[in-house]
């Protein structure tokens, strides 16, 4: 489902010189397995995430989806690709603040190939605890009721490849469980390849599948990016 092959990163440094961030030659992850990932502040697991959904473009490797070669596609074509494929919750959450809660979990389904119309959207939000909080906005939510909504957005498309930036950081302990129960068992029930991305050893410890960042990357963790 998802493998990464001889994939290295490098940033520009101010003086012009290039910073090698990331040099993995394998990592793969089957349909329906989870995945996650321990690494450290600076460690690259962000850097990581934004090469796997094409937000990046890494200078060496390849990264393959189901078959498909996100190297070889233009910047238009991964936004496709992503839109239909990929779901991401991001640290930041990325909330339309225009929009109500349930309008931002529909708009994850937009370009995906999930259930349609709000059937899907409003049972996301009532698993993640916000049936009454559907028509708030952004500006109306806490910030964990906020990630919530991000997170039930991310799996609203019914996507291939979910990719999780630190899912529970910002949500208290009783709902980071509910949080954590909701993606993985959306993520089994439909045969979604997850690869979450974490510092918490005890979040980790919930998954089968544990790796260690710093043993995937061959430079190590000597970056400011989290």
């Amino acid at each position: 489902m998802l493998q990464v092959t001889n994939l290295v990163k490098n940033f520009s440094q101010p003086d012009g010189g290039s910073l090698k961030v990331l040099d993995i030659p394998n990592l793969s992850i089957e349909e329906g397995e989870q995945l996650a990932l321990i690494g450290q502040s600076g460690g690259g697991k962000t850097t990581l995430l934004h090469l796997i959904a094409g937000l990046l473009t890494p200078d060496e490797g390849s990264i393959r989806i189901n078959g498909t070669n996100l190297t070889r596609l233009s910047e238009q074509g991964r936004d496709r690709f992503r839109a239909g494929t990929i779901g991401y919750v991001f640290q930041t959450f990325n909330l339309l603040p225009a929009f109500t809660a349930l309008e931002n979990v529909r708009l994850g389904m937009t370009f995906g190939s999930g259930k349609a119309e709000g059937d899907r959207a409003r049972d996301l939000l009532s698993r993640v605890g916000l049936a009454e909080r559907a028509n708030y906005r952004p500006s109306q939510l806490s910030v964990g009721q906020q990630q919530r909504v991000a997170i039930a957005r991310s799996l609203a498309g019914s996507p291939r490849v979910l990719l999780a930036d630190e899912p529970t950081a910002n949500v208290d302990p009783v709902s980071a469980e509910n949080v954590l129960n909701l993606i993985c068992d959306t993520c089994r029930e439909e045969k979604v390849a997850m690869l979450m991305v974490t510092h918490d050893l005890q979040i980790a410890s919930r998954f089968q599948r544990v790796e260690k960042l710093s043993d995937l990357n061959q430079v190590g963790s000597s970056t400011n990016d989290s």
